[in-house]
């Protein structure tokens, strides 16, 4: 318990060192291109294939529920007759 109260501490004390961080391209500039271009497509599909189909799943997933909530409402206001 003592050791690893220990080690907590020695880990916390360590400073953190800016030098190793790597040195990433700045990729906002080509985006913000991307993005503003007047091409007719719409801002949420911009991004490329993922985003068309991730469009495509979350349309899919919401017809299909909103279907499935009319069936099952359809199916709760016409109760069963008994016998």
């Amino acid at each position: 318990m003592l050791r690893s109260l220990l080690a907590l501490r020695q880990i916390a004390q360590r400073t953190i060192s800016t030098a190793s961080r790597r040195q990433f391209e700045n990729k906002v500039p080509e985006k913000q291109k991307l993005f503003q271009e007047d091409n007719g497509i719409p801002v949420h599909l911009k991004g490329g294939i993922a985003d068309a189909l991730l469009y495509r799943a979350t349309m899919i997933l919401t017809v299909g529920g909103a279907a499935y909530s009319m069936y099952q409402l359809a199916v709760a206001s016409f109760p069963k007759k008994q016998g």
